[in-house]
Order: structure tokens, then sequence, then C-alpha cells
């Protein structure tokens, strides 16, 4: 697993912060909040979801900033192959982080992507009630096609990300404003007793239903996984995740609230279509109002093709990064010689997540999230201090606000989300770290310590 080339492959510039702010949203806002706010307030136990999604909210701008930071440092592709590897260098500890993040990334990548494909089959069941396999196979058809439409020149990707943005805003700005129509806000706030108590048992809820507010979250740090195709990154990079986040915060809570504030709590819960549900309740006629609810599926399925195409573009160029600097199989190093992007690294990247587009939704959200705090997000966080204090031969033009403190706020949170996990989920992300640990321990054998 050595380079192995005589010139070393690069990518081109082709990505301003119009474009790479769109790379993140597209991620941010795909079908994850229309198939998992029944399954919030479900877990919640009453309509103060809004709790959730402040917490989670708090956690992203944080853990935001440490990648902005990151970003900002070390504008290449990976995003936090290269954070991890240039931390944790002095402590000797750079290249086994490295290779754990790219070993969870070859499980994490598929299941996420698997998860976006897996809500456009659900949500496709509105109009065409599917069962079993072929449910699952459309899936599949999905995430391949997707690969498909990546394979062109980043430019052209770039052009493509804001036609779709445009098509997200126009699918999120309906829902909001017609349910501002029929909104109830003694509805929207008719919380329960028990909401008001800040004991365990709330704190509780807080910790489990934040696990899903984060996987709505995620994607605020895709940009960096792209950051040597994107001009000016140095600036751009924590530009794009700072407007990203800000954005869909403010989109996802009011989105969430809209909803409630129309269709009752206690019927959203068991809705696999939300959205379309309360376009629906948005007419008098039910004609009508089962016309506007097509549409709106038919919305929200593009939506989530969207969110595949920028998960996919962003973790095709991991291993490419990781096989360039020699630590991962060399074939996926390869650069497509006239458009210049990593044709072996994307094909593979989406290819990998058919299998895992059979299985059901509710693990997929679950493993993805606990794998990734037990492998990458502590120790990023730790990761930015110490790179901070012990890497001054790195030129850092960004620093976060209130520095240390979003770091140290984010590992705390990131370890509270963790621990409020079902304990069967943080054993399966435990067992991965493991299992890496233990590959990387028989590679550096092999390889030795060069």
């Amino acid at each position: 697993m050595t380079a192995g080339a005589a010139e070393r492959p690069h990518l081109d510039r082709g990505l301003g912060l119009l474009q790479a702010t769109s790379a993140n949203i597209l991620v941010m806002i795909g079908v994850g909040p229309f198939l998992t706010i029944p399954f919030m307030l479900d877990a919640m136990g009453g309509p103060h979801i809004l709790y959730a999604w402040i917490a989670g909210a708090m956690l992203a701008l944080c853990d935001g900033l440490v990648y902005a930071q990151f970003g900002a440092a070390l504008p290449g592709s990976g995003g936090p192959y290269v954070y991890l590897r240039e931390a944790y260098e002095p402590f000797g500890l750079g290249r086994l982080l490295a290779f754990l993040f790219i070993f969870q990334t070859m499980l994490v990548a598929p299941l996420s992507i698997a998860s976006g494909a897996v809500g456009f089959s659900d949500y496709l069941g509105v109009f065409w009630h599917m069962r079993g396999v072929v449910h699952d196979l459309i899936a599949a058809g999905v995430a391949v096609a997707m690969t498909a439409l990546l394979y062109r020149h980043i430019r052209s990707v770039g052009r493509l990300s804001v036609v779709l943005l445009v098509i997200v805003g126009v699918a999120v700005g309906w829902i909001v404003l017609a349910g501002l129509t029929r909104f109830s806000i003694a509805q929207a706030f008719d919380f329960p007793p028990s909401a008001t108590h800040l004991d365990r048992a709330l704190l509780s809820r807080i910790g489990a239903v934040s696990l899903l507010a984060m996987y709505n979250y995620g994607g605020y740090n895709n940009v960096c996984n792209i950051a040597e195709e994107v001009r000016d990154a140095r600036r751009n990079v924590p530009r794009a995740i700072v407007l990203s986040i800000v954005a869909v915060v403010a989109l996802y809570a009011v989105m969430s609230t809209v909803i409630i504030g129309v269709v009752p709590w206690t019927e959203a819960q068991h809705s696999r279509a939300i959205a379309s549900l309360l376009i629906e309740r948005t007419f008098d006629n039910p004609s009508a109002g089962l016309i506007a609810s097509r549409v709106m599926t038919a919305l929200i399925l593009v939506v989530t093709v969207s969110s595949l195409y920028g998960l996919i573009l962003g973790f095709s160029r991991v291993p490419f990064a990781a096989a360039r600097d020699g630590q991962f199989f060399r074939v996926f190093a390869r650069v497509h010689p006239t458009k210049h992007f990593p044709n072996v690294s994307l094909v593979t990247i989406g290819l990998i997540s058919v299998p895992f587009c059979f299985l059901s939704l509710g693990q997929i959200i679950d493993w993805l999230v606990l794998v990734e705090i037990a492998s990458q997000f502590v120790w990023l966080c730790a990761g930015v201090i110490l790179l901070r204090r012990y890497r001054r031969d790195i030129p850092q033009p960004f620093v976060m606000w209130l520095y240390p403190a979003p770091a140290i706020a984010a590992l705390v949170l990131w370890g509270y989300v963790f621990v409020s996990a079902p304990i069967a989920g943080q054993a399966f992300a435990i067992g991965v770290v493991v299992v890496g640990v233990a590959l990387y321990a028989i590679s550096f054998r092999r390889r030795g310590p060069g």
C-alpha cells in the first residue's frame, strides 16, 4: 500500500463559497427529518422535541467550529483523516487515528448512504406500496444512480449542487409557509408536566433524542472532505460550515414546530410521511389536499437524492486522500484522466453501500452516529486543541470563537450523547474501534514503523 506514483495526483479547485455551502446543506437537509421527527416524538413522549433540536444545535455549532479551525489549517481532501494524522503526530498516534478514521469511513460511508436510500424507498411508498426485497432493491438502485450522476468534473458537480439546493429550499419553504396557515401555538407547545421538570429522566430522553437530532444535523463537515476542490479554502471552508449550520438549525427548529402545530404529536409520531400529511391538512378540499401531498412527496424524493449526491461526493474523497499518502490501497488514488476526480474511490464507495440498503433504518442511524463518536468526533475535539498548541509549524488562519470552550463543550456533549444511547449500540461502536486497532497493529507489523 505505497504511493508508487511518480506524480502526486491532484484535484481541481472548482467550488466557490456558494457551491461549498450547497454541498454541506444538501447533506444536512436530506430525508432524515421527514422520517425521524415521528421517531423523535415517540422517544421524547411529547411535543417538546424542541429541547433535543436545541441541544443538537449547540453541539453542532461547537463541533462545527472544531471542523472550521481544522479545515482552515489543513484544507485538503479527506478532512478528518488529515486532521487526526497531523494533530496527534507529535504523540505517535497520528497514523493510528488516521487509520481508524479510514476504517470507520468504510463502514460509516455506506451506512450514511444507505440510510438516505432507504428513506427514499420509505417515502416512495406513498405512491407505490412496496414490501421486502422490492423496497430494498429500489434503495440500492438509487445509491447506484447517484454515484453515476457524480461521475463528472467537479465544476459540473458544483453547478448541479446549486440547482438541487434550490429545489430543497422550495420543499422546506413550502412546508413552513403552508403550515403557518393552520398553525396552532397551543397545540405546538402543549408540553406535558414532565417537560418542565429538569430531572434525570428528562435529561436521559433529551440525550437519546439528540442522537437523532445530530443524525439530521450531520453533514456540516462534508466540505472538509472536498476542501482540496474549494477555491480559497482557508477562508471558504470555515464560512461554509458556519453558514450551513446556522441555516439548517433555524430551518429544522421552525419546521418541526410548525408540523406539530398542525398535526397533533400523538398522530404525528405514527406517521411515516409527515411532510406530505402536513401539506394535505392545509387544504379544505380533500382532493386538492391529496394532490398537493403527492407533489410534496415528489419534492421530498428529490431532497433525498440531493442528500445522497452530497454524501457520496464527500465520502469518495477520503479513501482517495489516504491512498495518495500511501495509507490505503493505492488503486484508490487513481484520478480520471480528463475529468480529474477520484473515479475508483467514487465508484467503490457507491457500490459498497448497496448491501447496507437491506438493513432497517433504526439500526443504521444508531450505529452510524455512535461509531463516529467513538472513532472520530471525540478525538477531533481534543485534537484541535493539540494542533493549536503543538503544531506551530502549521499555519492556523482561523481560530474558533471563545477558543477552546466550543471544543471542550463538544467533547462533553458527544460523551453525553454516547452514554445516553442503548448499550447494544455502544458495544457495537466500541467493537468497531477495537477491530480497527487490531487491524492497524497487524498492518503496522507487516510494514514496519517507517
